[in-house]
């Protein structure tokens, strides 16, 4: 391998040799023909000044030896000079370009009447704090309605969004529990009647002097427990879902009736149903669920370390994406006392009317809450330039330059950015109108 690279080198060296040798060759023949062909055009000159004009020609032949070189050599000093003018050689003044700061605008009187200035000044500013949320029920005005007894729904009289009222029934339910209950009632009423009718028979027995005292106390006792179980066995179908009224129904003509009536607790809109026909339910199960939507809930979730800014009573803007970005003026309703450990965020809740019904609970929203007024030093939004990841906004210098700076601000509330750092109170700076002079800056740094 190394043998037949130094035999390439060899070729290649040889090659060269060549070449340059050949290169040379027609250089001097190149030379001795510009030289040739210059010694023919000056014998030419020579001998036509010597014919036309001999006493230049004379004055020509009598001049020094190095002046008639020199003759000689000149084209070719005027055209070295024209060479080195050509590359600008001899500019020894050379033009300065001024280079314009790319920070600084200079307005025309078209520029001008677009643009607004104004000074910066330390204002009451109230910083609003954006948390998104979502619509929810007003759980005051929710109720999540069961069966009373276990047993297998029979009829249901009421479907989702059907508006009811406080006592309405919803659906029927026949229960042998029920049944067992009112039978146990019954019993119960029939026993506290004998024990009544026997402790009013032991008294009278103990006025004759026909029993002792032990034996009337013992009766009484007994009328006093069945009572006492009496009212239990009342209670007990209070609980199972019957009134009063129908209770002392049952007490007079001892009818047993085993169907139950899921019954409303609230007036409101049947907003979920979760049983059918002939299903078999327990009391721990939520059959329907009603609701007054004309009072809802707007719930948002706050990050933990925003919660200190967040109090009661303070002023929220609802904002509802679908409703056209309606706005809904409120206050703070509630702040959770704890954290979730999950999420770390606390939950802040505001009331919301919906008289119109406009609002769906499940939307989702953007509350805009708002913190207490502090004094700050504020620029208007619209002054603000957003350019590579900074904020800027322009300083006015004279009528007709503005200087382009970068500012640190905070967060905006109400129109306005509390100024961190880059601006100091009075200066003036472009209120309106500082989108068109950044567009006119990038026009005059491209030379547009």
């Amino acid at each position: 391998m190394k043998q037949e690279f130094m035999a390439a080198v060899g070729k290649f060296k040889e090659l060269y040799s060549r070449y340059m040798a050949m290169a040379k060759v027609h250089a001097r023949a190149s030379i001795a023909i510009i030289i040739k062909t210059q010694n023919d055009l000056y014998n030419y000159t020579h001998e036509w000044f010597t014919a036309h004009i001999p006493a230049v020609a004379s004055r020509y032949d009598k001049s020094p030896q190095w002046a008639q070189k020199g003759l000689f050599y000149f084209p070719w000093f005027c055209l070295f000079l024209i060479i080195l003018n050509y590359f600008n050689v001899f500019d020894r003044s050379p033009i300065i370009k001024s280079v314009q700061d790319p920070n600084v605008v200079i307005v025309n009187a078209d520029l001008r009447s677009m643009i607004a200035d104004g000074p910066v000044t330390t204002r009451s500013f109230v910083e609003e704090l954006r948390a998104s949320g979502r619509i929810d029920f007003n759980e005051l005005f929710l109720s999540r309605i069961g069966a009373n007894v276990t047993g297998r729904v029979s009829e249901i009289l009421a479907i989702p969004g059907q508006v009811v009222k406080q006592g309405d029934i919803l659906a029927k339910i026949i229960s042998t529990e029920l049944t067992q209950s009112q039978l146990s009632f019954l019993k119960a009423k029939s026993a506290s009647q004998l024990a009544d009718q026997a402790a009013n028979r032991a008294r009278i027995l103990y006025k004759e002097d026909v029993i002792a005292l032990a034996e009337l106390q013992r009766r009484e006792a007994e009328a006093s427990s069945a009572k006492a179980e009496f009212r239990a066995a009342n209670d007990q179908l209070k609980v199972q879902g019957m009134d009063q009224p129908s209770i002392d129904r049952l007490a007079k003509s001892g009818v047993i009736e085993s169907t139950n009536n899921v019954i409303a607790t609230i007036p409101g809109e049947i907003v979920e149903r979760k049983i059918n026909k002939g299903q078999v339910v327990q009391p721990a199960d939520a059959l329907f669920t009603v609701a007054d939507l004309g009072s809802l809930w707007a719930v948002s979730e706050i990050p933990e370390s925003n919660a200190y800014l967040i109090h009661k009573g303070q002023k929220v803007t609802l904002i509802i994406p679908a409703l056209r970005n309606t706005e809904i003026e409120g206050v703070v309703a509630h702040v959770d006392s704890i954290v979730n450990p999950q999420t770390r965020t606390v939950v802040v809740r505001m009331e919301v009317p919906n008289k119109e019904g406009l609002i769906k609970p499940g939307m989702l929203a953007t509350m805009m809450i708002e913190s207490q007024p502090t004094e700050r030093l504020l620029v208007p939004t619209s002054a603000v330039i957003r350019e590579d990841n900074h904020d800027h906004v322009f300083i006015r210098e004279d009528d007709e330059t503005y200087r382009m700076v970068v500012v640190k601000l905070g967060p905006e509330g109400k129109g306005y950015r509390p100024v961190i750092s880059g601006l100091k109170e009075g200066q003036e700076i472009a209120v309106n109108g500082a989108f068109h002079l950044n567009a006119e800056r990038k026009r005059q740094l491209s030379g547009g």
